[in-house]
């Protein structure tokens, strides 16, 4: 294993300093806190929190600052942070308009937030929370906790956080963060399992050769292995699985992500959206706005993911509404 870390145990606190010092004017901590805020808390708007394994970044503190997130938490690499965590998050940055939790659907997370809400409402606190299910790769499964919460929590970080920071009550951002998640799509496929430093080995290996479709983000086997195919037959076939998904038709405006998850180079990831471009092109989809980068990631997978969200006039407006975080900055 070659990684540029110290002390295995060290990992996630370094890194949040590291990532600290590199943006003052976005964000701070407390020494050896495991959450960063915004540089500037505002209690008087509803605050956003979101979190959940460390291993996924820029998510979720690339994406606290002004029109996004309140508030990140880390957990260990993987791993969901604990409650108590959680709740001293709440208690730093919810005021008086109250705080949404967004959640990823993973069984960790979903039970800790559950926990941490529950416990700040009892001390007063207003806490509304949303999961996110966006993954189809488990839609129509057997899975005990349905569909996981992938890439497409950053459509709901920016659209929620667009409606916190226009001053929209704390319903009314879950309602428009829920009708977010409602019309999201989104499939990965990996080349490579990744290592996570504390075990030193790939979490899986995939022969050359060959590609794991349907993957999770915490290095999960996906739904198959079959031949790789071509970048073009390879963004064909995600692109084709969410329009399904999404049931778009011609005349259906959306946005898309074209999401690396940590060891794709930009310039595979650029031919990845050019297909999916003329695929959606083609099928007189219009596209309002095309992301392509690392915005959640499996620390050094190689592979990608697509995500799609279907737009209606308020869904696009706060998706363009102006951002400042360190992973996202203009509209």
């Amino acid at each position: 294993m070659k990684k540029f870390i110290n002390k295995i145990d060290d990992i996630v606190i370094e890194m949040i300093e590291g990532l600290v010092l590199a943006n003052p004017n976005i964000l701070k901590h407390t020494p050896n806190s495991k959450f960063v805020t915004r540089k500037e808390i505002n209690k008087e708007k509803v605050a956003l929190i979101s979190g959940g394994g460390s291993g996924h970044e820029p998510a979720h503190a690339g994406f606290v600052g002004t029109g996004m997130l309140d508030a990140a938490i880390f957990g260990e690499i993987f791993t969901s942070p604990g409650p108590d965590l959680i709740l001293e998050t709440i208690q730093n940055v919810v005021g008086k308009a109250g705080g949404l939790l967004i959640v990823k659907n993973y069984t960790g997370d979903v039970m800790n937030f559950a926990i941490a809400a529950e416990m700040a409402k009892d001390l007063g606190y207003n806490i509304e929370t949303v999961i996110v299910n966006d993954d189809i790769a488990l839609e129509g499964s057997n899975s005990s906790t349905g569909k996981r919460g992938i890439i497409g929590t950053i459509f709901v970080h920016k659209i929620a956080g667009a409606a916190a920071e226009a001053g929209m009550n704390l319903q009314e951002v879950k309602e428009i963060a829920q009708t977010a998640i409602n019309n999201i799509a989104s499939f990965g496929i990996s080349l490579s399992g990744c290592v996570v430093p504390a075990n030193g080995q790939p979490g899986f290996i995939i022969p050359n050769g060959e590609m794991e479709v349907g993957l999770g983000i915490h290095g999960e086997p996906g739904l198959y292995r079959e031949k790789q195919l071509s970048a073009d037959e390879s963004a064909e076939m995600v692109i084709n699985k969410i329009k399904k998904s999404l049931k778009l038709k011609a005349g259906d405006e959306v946005a898309l992500i074209v999401n690396g998850l940590g060891a794709t180079p930009m310039m595979e990831l650029n031919i990845l959206a050019r297909q999916a471009i003329k695929n959606l092109q083609a099928s007189e989809i219009k596209i309002s706005k095309t992301l392509v980068g690392n915005f959640m990631t499996a620390i050094d997978m190689v592979g990608f993911s697509f995500s799609v969200i279907k737009l209606d006039d308020k869904l696009k407006k706060f998706l363009n509404a102006p951002v400042i975080t360190c992973a996202m900055v203009g509209v």
